[in-house]
């Protein structure tokens, strides 16, 4: 008889650890199937997920999340540069021995990954944009109290409910409460916060005219690469307005947008098992195509 071990629920996964070119990357996954690398946001750790998405991910995929280098539970250099941020996961890929992947990211994370799809196209099968910008200019900028809040050296939830839900709605401000709690609930194996010395000297190192440099020619690259995008976006963003993309729509040939109503910066939070299923449709139905450019 086969016993088939399951895998553990986002909030008992063990951290576990790979080396890869002289450092140590902190990892966690749970669920089994396709993998599907998640990126973090700013000042984000292992433990900055809500684990309720990631445990509704898991139902369909191999869901692994990550410290970037020299953060939370990671050795080595820190940096919030995407390209840096990108070697992060593709190495922990390779450490994992994982070919093919999905790849998401949320907010600075969401530069990350597509910085990743650019490096590695071969190799990443999905897009996954959540809460985050296109390369390159920009028509809309932050709110002002994206940074009013963001920066204070401990968020509490109230700070939340203004950076990652939508604060003028009650029903929102309840799953911010909720996921909150959710968050909190795991009492061990926690990733240290990023002190407030280290995410304002890294904010200082990326300091750009636009938010996402297009160095790299990312933006006209994932315009024609042919792989599914999803963009996955709040109606009150307030770190990367979501009008941003609207003019993507025709431009990048394989983007699909979803925008939600009534939600802010952190829709996978306020609606975990809404946007995981969306996420796991998008994976399941959409399919890489030629692109002419």
């Amino acid at each position: 008889m086969t016993i088939e071990l399951l895998a553990p629920a986002a909030a008992e996964a063990p951290t576990r650890f790979v080396e890869r070119h002289g450092r140590r990357i902190a990892y966690r996954e749970t669920g089994s199937g396709t993998p599907l690398i998640l990126c973090l946001r700013f000042r984000g750790v292992l433990d900055s997920w809500d684990p309720a998405f990631l445990d509704a991910l898991a139902a369909e995929f191999r869901v692994i999340t990550f410290d970037y280098s020299g953060l939370g539970q990671s050795g080595g250099a820190a940096s919030y540069r995407a390209e840096v941020m990108a070697r992060d996961a593709i190495d922990l890929a390779d450490a994992l021995g994982i070919e093919s992947f999905a790849v998401g990211g949320w907010s600075l994370g969401g530069m990350a990954a597509q910085v990743v799809t650019a490096m590695v196209p071969e190799r990443v099968t999905h897009l996954v944009l959540i809460g985050t910008t296109p390369p390159g200019r920009v028509e809309h900028p932050s709110e002002a109290a994206f940074l009013e809040h963001a920066l204070k050296p401990v968020n509490d939830l109230a700070d939340e409910e203004i950076l990652f839900f939508e604060p003028a709605s009650a029903s929102s401000r309840a799953a911010a409460a909720a996921s909150n709690a959710r968050i909190a609930a795991r009492s061990a194996d926690r990733s240290p916060p990023i002190a407030p010395e280290t995410y304002l000297a890294l904010l200082q190192d990326r300091h750009a005219e636009d938010l996402f440099p297009d160095a790299g020619g990312y933006r006209d690259f994932l315009a024609n690469c042919g792989i599914p995008i999803l963009v996955i976006a709040g109606d009150h963003e307030i770190v990367f307005p979501t009008p941003n993309w609207f003019a993507l729509n025709r431009v990048w040939k394989s983007l699909h947008l979803m925008v939600l109503p009534q939600m802010g910066h952190g829709p996978q939070h306020q609606a975990p098992e809404f946007v995981a299923d969306l996420i796991k449709s998008f994976v399941r139905t959409r399919q890489r195509a030629d692109v002419a450019a």
